[in-house]
């Protein structure tokens, strides 16, 4: 097998091996960021914490899936060859080599994915400033997240504060900060992701004081529920979603396919969580199962039931897959459907445990 260069394709046929990358990938990305940043302890080594808990990394993977399945300028001519005497060109280790070859290739040359890896990084440090604040005695009180104990049973009150608070300011500023190992920002392509980011972290606020207000509320009609959803969870899967368009340079109509398919998704995914909450144990979800009917919030399973909230939410993943399938089914989709990386997020999404 020989790689061009500079190769302009991603391959995608295995989603736990791009998972696999992604993780990896982010995480160096994070120990750059903290450099950069100096922070004074404790306020550092609680922002590690909760950066470096296993979670799903939802957000990231969308970003990164939108950049891959809508990316304008990506070409197929990458030159395939098995030579018979090399164990390495077997065909069947083709496609993890030239993944791990491609991927690697354009962290080192892509400046738009280098914009990608900045998105992918802004959304999870703001998601992850989100789940440090709700867990809080004032908000959710938890104890447990990500499968460890909660930033402020670790360190304290205050120091979980300011850890979400300079987690939030980091998620802005990582979008055009000078940070080694990363080209220089692309200044049009910053522009637009801070246009799409800024008014969709706001609206993750605003549903999260919806959420609080609609808490033991006896008459929530299910059109509230989704009003409250589409901005505390939908907001930032929306943000995610654009972003990754917007640094694969996606045109208007592929934009507007990516924001039908992450209201959709935003949506299910709530509900899913809703389910989850009730059907899965502690363990299992790394957080406290049955936290919902705790704090009497209103969920979709209070709301319809389990069984209906599962067909809603398996309604909405399908509606999600739909508008993806409708923009790109005649290009990369044509052939394999299950070669997209969004098609193949979504039905891990569906599958998900916790």
């Amino acid at each position: 097998m020989s790689v061009s260069s500079a190769p302009r394709f991603v391959p995608f046929t295995n989603f736990e091996q791009f998972h696999s990358t992604l993780r990896a990938q982010l995480a160096q990305d994070i120990e750059v960021l903290f450099a950069y940043a100096s922070l004074p302890n404790p306020l550092n080594d609680a922002c590690r914490y909760v950066m470096t808990g296993q979670g799903k990394l939802v957000r990231p993977l969308l970003v990164a899936s939108s950049f891959i399945s809508i990316d304008a300028s990506i070409s197929t001519d990458i030159d395939i060859s098995v030579d018979v005497g090399n164990p390495s060109s077997d065909p069947t280790n083709l496609t993890d080599n030239l993944i791990s070859a491609d991927l690697e290739s354009l962290l080192e040359n892509d400046s738009n994915y280098d914009m990608c890896r900045r998105a992918a990084l802004a959304v999870e440090l703001l998601h992850t400033y989100s789940l440090v604040h709700d867990d809080l005695p004032c908000m959710d009180d938890d104890e447990l997240r990500r499968g460890q104990p909660t930033c402020h049973i670790v360190f304290d009150e205050a120091t979980a504060l300011l850890a979400g608070d300079v987690l939030q300011t980091l998620a802005f500023e990582v979008l055009t900060a000078e940070l080694p190992t990363f080209a220089p920002f692309d200044s049009n392509i910053a522009s637009q992701l801070l246009a799409v980011f800024a008014p969709r972290a706001r609206r993750m606020v605003s549903g999260q004081m919806l959420d609080l207000n609609a808490e033991a509320s006896a008459n929530i009609l299910q059109e509230d529920l989704e009003a409250i959803h589409r901005d505390k969870t939908g907001a930032l899967i929306e943000a995610a979603m654009l972003m990754g368009g917007i640094c694969a340079g996606a045109t208007a109509p592929q934009r507007m396919a990516l924001q039908e398919c992450a209201q959709h998704i935003g949506l299910a995914f709530q509900v899913q969580d809703d389910i989850l909450d009730v059907t899965t144990t502690t363990d299992t979800l790394g957080k406290p199962a049955g936290s919902d009917e705790k704090l009497d919030k209103s969920t979709y399973v209070k709301l319809m039931g389990v069984d209906a909230a599962k067909s809603y939410a398996q309604s909405l993943f399908d509606d999600g897959s739909a508008a993806i399938i409708r923009e790109l089914s005649s290009r990369e989709l044509s052939d394999n459907e299950d070669n997209n990386a969004l098609l193949a997020l979504i039905e891990w999404l569906w599958s998900r445990k916790k």
